[in-house]
């Protein structure tokens, strides 16, 4: 195998992955994970904020990082802004009580805050994907790569 070869290969490889919907998705909420988590620190271990006030600011902070590029990137949809808008909203207040709630129980044992922090993102980003694809943004102009 040649090494030009193995570069196609490998290019080919994450071709196919980027045409799945759950992939895109994934890497945006990495990237909004770590922005969120980031906040979240920053507010509470730095300027001292209540961990519930911390909490809630950081997430919902990384809504429009978060909305636009799962709404572009990862689901290609072009239905209209008000719609998905209200409906990202509806799943952000939610989210938002689901984190705050999970955090603070889980800072309530030996496990932590940041502990707390992982626990609820890996919760919600299991139910996000499905509501984002077939509610948020699903449309009969939503791209469907997969």
């Amino acid at each position: 195998m040649t090494r030009d070869h193995s570069f196609v290969t490998v290019r080919n490889t994450i071709a196919v992955l980027f045409r799945h919907s759950v992939v895109r998705y994934l890497i945006i909420g990495g990237m909004s994970f770590l922005i969120d988590i980031g906040l979240l620190a920053l507010f509470y271990q730095v300027f001292g904020w209540q961990l519930w006030l911390a909490t809630g600011s950081a997430f919902l902070l990384t809504f429009v990082f978060n909305y636009s590029l799962q709404r572009a990137f990862s689901f290609g949809s072009d239905a209209g802004h008000g719609r998905t808008l209200l409906r990202y909203l509806v799943l952000l207040g939610a989210n938002t009580l689901a984190t705050i709630g999970i955090v603070w129980v889980v800072d309530l044992s030996a496990f932590g805050w940041s502990v707390g922090k992982i626990a609820a993102t890996i919760i919600t980003t299991g139910w996000n994907y499905f509501i984002f694809r077939y509610w948020v943004f699903a449309g009969a102009s939503t791209t469907e790569r997969s």
